[in-house]
């Protein structure tokens, strides 16, 4: 499970089994998760014990550091 990014106490981070699935990114914190499609646009697939401003702030995380994010995906994922 490669961690890219830990921002406000969110851990941004991936599975190493999924490269069969679209670009995507998982998010948790504490007992809160979620997973959020990358490509071809950034779209929540879904969110579970986070607050609405919780969302809100994750996908500003995501817009702001989607070059990073995608980076990380193809360069452990494209060996």
């Amino acid at each position: 499970m490669p961690t890219i990014l830990r921002i406000d106490g969110y851990r941004f981070f991936f599975y190493s089994n999924e490269s069969n699935e679209p670009l995507h990114i998982h998010i948790e914190k504490g007992d809160a998760i979620a997973k959020v499609w990358l490509d071809p646009e950034i779209v929540p697939v879904y969110f579970i014990n986070y607050t609405k401003k919780e969302e809100r702030d994750i996908m500003k995380v995501i817009s702001l550091n989607i070059v990073i994010l995608k980076e990380k995906w193809h360069e452990y994922f494209d060996k």
